[in-house]
């Protein structure tokens, strides 16, 4: 097989050492390279490669530009008895998305309950790593963020809006955790951006190009179809409209048209926000006995034909996989990994050929 079109498996502690290296050499501290390379392996292990690994080398040119700072000056301002804002400094998007939600769940367990808004922030990443940190405590985590305009509203097709996802995750006794973790797009952009590095096409109805058509060709997607297709787009879109308000003017930052592009302007800072809201259930009637309820609902509803499972499981199903299996690196990431390797003097990780236990 031609070098150039293997598709290869990395375990997951190979690529948690090579993303951390790769960090330490762009002059983030230990802590903050650790918890990102750690975070974007642990999205690859849930199988949502838009989000995984295959966005190191994006945040390594942001940091190479200036436009994200490997040490930002991080401020945060306690607003309230159960509310606070985190001034992000331009620093990497996830490593201020986790200092807000954890100072989130230590209010709500101060407080019962806790709303923490980010400002000044980049790309955070999967926001079911944080409602899924919550929900392993014990509480319920609900987290939001936005982008730039990629997305099309209800009855247009120029974007305006971004992909605007919604996480909401609640403890299961015994198991992990249920959690909904969804863009309000028909899919992530970044799905968009895998498909024209590594040649793949997109499913027809979920883009469009220029003139408003579909576009299953990725490098003539333009736009996104909000969640609901051409018939029912209102709810995606009405929904991506409103975690946009309470990402962007809700906590100071830009909204849609206003917000820097991901992949273009790589010198300009983004500006984007977040925003992450903790609940205790032990605060409520059905709290002590939530988590046993929700692992009952889980078994009821894997007895019913078609055995549906609860959000979340299949991501804990990839996980199980590709704990034992590696997680695949498409050709067109591989090059990408080889060029920073060379770039910044790290070892490649080890990795094998897909198929190869």
């Amino acid at each position: 097989m031609n070098d150039a079109a293997t598709l290869r498996r990395c375990h997951a502690p190979a690529l948690r050492d090579w993303g951390r290296r790769c960090l330490l050499a762009m002059d983030l501290s230990d802590t903050d390279a650790g918890c990102l390379a750690d975070s974007l392996v642990q999205t690859s292990l849930w199988g949502v490669d838009s989000h995984g690994i295959a966005r190191l080398p994006h945040y390594l040119n942001r940091l190479a530009h200036g436009s994200i700072l490997a040490r930002p000056d991080l401020r945060i301002v306690r607003s309230g008895p159960a509310t606070a804002q985190v001034h992000g400094g331009q620093g990497l998007g996830i490593v201020v998305a986790h200092r807000a939600n954890r100072l989130a769940m230590e209010i709500a367990q101060e407080t019962g309950v806790a709303a923490v808004g980010v400002s000044d922030s980049s790309h955070c990443g999967a926001v079911g790593l944080y409602s899924r940190a919550a929900a392993e405590r014990g509480l319920i985590g609900l987290a939001f963020t936005h982008s730039d305009s990629v997305a099309a509203p209800f009855g247009g097709h120029r974007p305006f809006l971004g992909t605007n996802p919604i996480s909401v995750a609640v403890p299961r006794q015994d198991g992990p955790p249920v959690c909904l973790d969804m863009a309000s797009t028909a899919i992530p952009w970044n799905r968009v951006m895998n498909a024209r590095r590594e040649g793949h096409a997109l499913p027809p109805g979920v883009a469009l190009d220029e003139a408003g058509e579909d576009a299953t060709d990725p490098q003539l997607a333009r736009a996104l179809r909000p969640l609901g297709g051409l018939e029912q787009g209102y709810k995606g879109y009405g929904l991506a409209l409103m975690i946009e308000l309470l990402c962007g003017p809700l906590n100071g930052n830009p909204f849609g048209p206003h917000i820097s592009s991901m992949y273009d302007q790589l010198d300009v800072a983004r500006r984007l926000g977040a925003f992450f809201i903790v609940i205790d259930p032990a605060r409520f009637a059905g709290g002590p006995m939530l988590a046993a309820v929700v692992a009952q609902m889980a078994g009821e509803l894997a007895a019913q034909p078609g055995q549906p499972r609860m959000p979340g499981d299949p991501e804990q199903a990839a996980q199980d996989q590709r704990l034992r299996d590696g997680i695949p690196i498409e050709p067109g990431l591989w090059l990408e990994f080889q060029q920073w390797s060379a770039r910044l003097g790290i070892t490649l990780p080890d990795a094998g050929e897909a198929g190869a236990a």
